[in-house]
């Protein structure tokens, strides 16, 4: 089965950028970063599915998915980051078009996440 390896996180003031990777094992098809406040429900952030790259309303402008197929790896480039930016990111991966790039139970393989913290 697939693995996949989420890094890149760390703290930084609002206005700062960071740069998330997810490395998998393997080759995959459609992939997204969702995020997870404490509290709250896991949210889709960003995804590549279907061929198009679709995006959350809050993060329209200042985030960009990208996907390198030769190296395997799915990235989440950050700029202009909001303190309400601060969650525990995760990368997932399917291969199958079930469900909306949202719908967090189509995923089958997630990574263990990594952490961003946004100060004010």
């Amino acid at each position: 089965q697939v693995q996949l390896v989420e890094s890149g996180g760390g703290s930084v003031q609002a206005g700062g950028s960071l740069r998330l990777s997810c490395a998998a094992s393997g080759a995959t098809y459609n992939m997204g970063w969702f995020r997870q406040a404490p509290g709250k429900e896991r949210e889709g952030v960003a995804g590549i599915y279907a061929g198009n790259t679709f995006y959350a309303d809050s993060v329209k402008g200042r985030f960009t998915i990208s996907k390198d197929n030769a190296k395997n790896t799915l990235y989440l480039q950050m700029n202009s980051l909001k303190p309400e930016d601060t969650a525990m990111y995760y990368c997932a991966a399917k291969y199958s078009f079930r469900g909306a790039w949202t719908d967090r139970e189509s995923y089958p393989y997630w990574g263990q996440g990594t952490q961003v913290t946004v100060s004010s």
